[in-house]
């Protein structure tokens, strides 16, 4: 562990989908009901769910891949705009709210959605009161995740260190973007999308702990500051 000085600024770094939002189950049964309703003879699901995480647009191109089918830029701005219509009105994650105003750090949006949606999520959801303009989004750095851009643009931008923040993530696209930013990351699986087979994915590329419900979330992160502080 880097030296970190006890006085030194520490920020906690949300991904938006899955994490904040309860939205990648809603945003997966869309992906694969608009896929199925262009390709009938598919089994779109299984292809699509390990794929979450990554941006629309690159869910859409893996999928079309592997499953030898083609979509159209018509077609591709088509499902995005309907998958960010249903995920925009998904609840908040259970306990997010709770957890957020009880954790005395700075805290960021980092998502590989586009901003306007993550604006509009927040602001309906309420949660943008602990995020103010604090968002950093996918459509604002040359490479999404799994890069580490967008992780590195909130460090920027919130003034501080990588090895002074501490990431919650849902996807192994996301868990891997954030530890290659030099951050420390813990994996959520209490969303509708999560399985089992998540806590050893998320575990195997970088998360330190794996949680599944928010109301442990301010608890591990005193125990982050802690450990930070001193080290």
């Amino acid at each position: 562990m880097t030296d970190i000085r006890t006085d030194a600024k520490l920020a906690l770094i949300c991904d938006c989908d899955g994490v904040l939002i309860d939205s990648e189950a809603v945003a997966a049964a869309m992906l694969v009901h608009e896929l199925e309703a262009r390709w009938p003879d598919a089994d779109v699901a299984p292809v699509v769910m390990p794929l979450l995480g990554l941006r629309i647009e690159s869910v859409l191109q893996g999928t079309a891949t592997q499953l030898g089918k083609t979509l159209t830029p018509t077609d591709i701005a088509a499902i995005r705009s309907a998958v960010e219509a249903a995920a925009v009105k998904a609840p908040m994650v259970d306990g997010i709210e709770a957890a957020l105003a009880s954790i005395p750090l700075t805290k960021a949006c980092a998502s590989n959605s586009f901003r306007a949606y993550v604006e509009a999520a927040l602001a309906r959801t309420g949660l943008v009161r602990h995020f103010g303009n604090r968002l950093f989004c996918a459509d604002a750095v040359a490479q999404p995740k799994p890069a580490p851009d967008v992780y590195l643009a909130a460090a920027r931008g919130l003034c501080v260190s990588a090895d002074a923040c501490l990431v919650i993530e849902d996807s192994v696209t996301g868990v891997t973007a954030a530890t290659a930013a030099g951050m420390t990351v813990y994996g959520f699986i209490g969303g509708d999308h999560a399985s089992d087979e998540q806590i050893g994915a998320l575990h195997r590329v970088g998360a330190q702990q794996v949680f599944d419900d928010m109301r442990q979330l301010p608890g591990l992160v005193a125990d982050w500051m802690q450990r930070i502080t001193v080290a």
